[in-house]
């Protein structure tokens, strides 16, 4: 099974695709990326590139099932409007690429790397990087943050 991660944003997209062969087998990182639109585009041209690029990755690497998070409300309302319609660009590319949508929250992620649902950013970075192999150079916290959705899908999904 292969599963595309995504942590949605607009202008930072965190990208992670994560294979299992079998039920005993350890997940293995394909593909990491935090993939970024420029503030020089307008929203729609940004959402248009988001939506190029998921469907590039699906298409690539043979996706089965996306595992994307939910929003996190803040108190930026703009902000979470413009994440969720993020969110529904991504939904309809994995739809019509026939894939199964998986949706973790931020609590179900940290239980799911670190078996605490209120467990802080280091202590979830350095789950994952302990429960899977990722080169160094992946630094961003959005790659690990799509690398540890896609972990937490792998999780609660049954082979």
């Amino acid at each position: 099974m292969i599963i595309l991660g995504i942590d949605p944003g607009y202008e930072r997209l965190g990208v992670a695709v994560v294979e299992k062969k079998s039920r005993s087998d350890k997940e293995h990182l394909l593909f990491s990326e935090c993939f970024k639109t420029s503030a020089k585009l307008t929203f729609e041209d940004r959402l248009s590139r988001i939506g190029q690029e998921v469907k590039k990755i699906i298409k690539k690497y043979k996706i089965d099932t996306l595992a994307i998070e939910t929003l996190f409300l803040n108190t930026n309302q703009k902000t979470v409007m413009q994440v969720a319609e993020v969110r529904g660009v991504i939904i309809y590319e994995a739809k019509n690429a026939n894939l199964k949508v998986f949706e973790a929250s931020p609590p179900q992620i940290k239980v799911a790397t670190t078996g605490y649902g209120k467990a802080n950013k280091e202590q979830m970075m350095k789950m994952v990087r302990m429960l899977i192999k990722i080169d160094e150079e992946t630094k961003s916290d959005d790659e690990l943050d799509a690398i540890a959705i896609a972990l937490t899908a792998f999780a609660y999904i049954r082979f």
